[in-house]
């Protein structure tokens, strides 16, 4: 059965969260000066609904790989009919440019450091999910933004995706009844992992700048572009990538708060062992994990694997919201889905609205992003809120670690009884890089 209006709560109207705020700032007309780091495939994707927007000229364009910098400069020219400064290092684009809006797109180990130079350069920043990449890194970005007093939007799309605010309407009407249990997900195909050998990078490409503050690998196809997520010295895997969204959505239905005991098991039972050598290297994150979050009056789970798919369930993505008079799954492309405890009354659904080709909400986030700025309403998905759902995946890499499960005190935001997990809250940063202080 298809959900209509009719058949859902009238009060859960969501154009207020699912449509683009209207900008009405004093001089609606002015276009921001915005500045790109990071120009990969994502960070054009940002760029093009900056430029979409009508309100942005794109001033500049950053990136260590000189070969795409150059080819997204092209395309910024194509596309706006102004030809755009580049740069490879952040810090000199920032003190050059001078820009109002910084899209941050490059790998996680780099969004703390460059989100906060920003911030004191005194720009607003759309920086892409999630916050950073160890926690403490995270709660400096915190600080630094509530003292420079900018905005700062998190690329958790999902929190104004029309029916990801639908459902979060009737799981808050209690049409799901009293939830003791969510389980979140993300699954996909795959199989071993053979080595691929280590090379010299791309001309025109600088790696140690690409590396950063991390340690610095060889370079290596499988690390760039793009399959940085699953090294795990610049990102935490699934549990980082996908998981992030999906455990937003938890904290967004239960008001942020914190778990207070986090516990995770994972391995790569079929990609194989991990290689590092001086001649070839496979990735190092795990090919599944599972992660508990123990919170004071529900349970969430967090699988992901990278193997089998989930054919055998009806959804491979999403989250399951268990309540004593159903079940809700919030899924990506296939909406969400009311399965009543009730045997004779049917389902109900609601189809996904999503834009194409990618299937994200970025549009919908950059407006909103902009209205923040303008009207000082509070962004949808805040560094604040974005923050708390980051420090999960994060505390759950702690835990497998470890080995063992962690204590959280949510309102300290610190491990409690265990030195050895704690000091992994934090890492060292490669020299002349120096980790922010929280």
């Amino acid at each position: 059965m298809k959900l209509t209006r009719r058949h859902f709560l009238r009060a859960a109207a969501v154009a207020g969260l699912a449509t683009p705020f209207t900008t009405r700032g004093a001089d609606a007309g002015r276009k921001f000066r915005t500045a790109l780091i990071g120009a990969g495939w994502w960070g054009k994707n940002i760029l093009k609904e900056a430029l979409a927007s009508g309100r942005c000229q794109i001033s500049a364009l950053c990136d260590v790989d000189a070969m795409g910098l150059e080819i997204a400069a092209e395309q910024v020219s194509d596309l706006s009919g102004k030809q755009p400064k580049t740069y490879k290092d952040f810090r000199e684009l920032l003190d050059k440019d001078r820009p109002e809006i910084v899209i941050i797109a490059t790998p996680d180990h780099w969004h703390a450091l460059q989100t906060i130079a920003v911030l004191k350069a005194g720009a607003h920043v759309f920086v892409e999910k999630p916050t950073g990449h160890t926690v403490n890194e995270s709660r400096a970005m915190v600080k630094v933004a509530r003292d420079a007093g900018r905005v700062v939007q998190v690329g958790l799309h999902r929190r104004v995706g029309p029916h990801h605010a639908s459902a979060m309407k009737f799981l808050q009407s209690g049409a799901v009844g009293e939830i003791g249990m969510v389980r979140v997900f993300a699954h996909s195909a795959g199989g071993p992992e053979k080595p691929a050998p280590n090379s010299e990078p791309p001309d025109g490409m600088d790696w140690d700048f690409w590396c950063g503050p991390a340690p610095k690998r060889p370079f290596n196809s499988k690390l760039h572009p793009g399959g940085w997520r699953n090294f795990l010295d610049y990102a935490n895997g699934q549990i980082g990538d996908w998981g992030v969204h999906w455990l937003d959505q938890v904290l967004w239905w239960n008001g942020g708060e914190y778990p207070r005991r986090v516990f995770s098991t994972a391995g790569r039972a079929i990609r194989g062992p991990a290689v590092l050598n001086a001649r070839e290297q496979t990735t190092d994150a795990p090919d599944h994990q599972v992660a508990v979050f123990e919170f004071p009056k529900f349970t969430c789970v967090w699988e992901n694997r990278q193997f089998a798919s989930n054919d055998a369930e009806k959804h491979r993505i999403g989250a399951y919201f268990y309540g004593t008079k159903g079940i809700l799954h919030i899924g990506w492309r296939d909406g969400w889905t009311f399965y009543p405890a009730n045997k004779k009354e049917k389902p109900l659904h609601e189809d996904p609205q999503l834009q194409e080709p990618d299937g994200h909400n970025l549009k919908l986030l950059w407006a909103n992003f902009l209205a923040a700025i303008e009207i000082r309403k509070p962004a949808a998905a805040r560094l604040e809120l974005a923050h708390r759902s980051s420090v999960l995946p994060m505390l759950a890499m702690i835990s497998w670690r470890t080995g063992r499960s962690l204590q959280w005190n949510g309102a300290r935001e610190e491990i409690i009884g265990d030195a050895e997990a704690s000091k992994l809250l934090s890492r060292p940063y490669r020299a002349p890089w120096i980790y922010p202080a929280a």
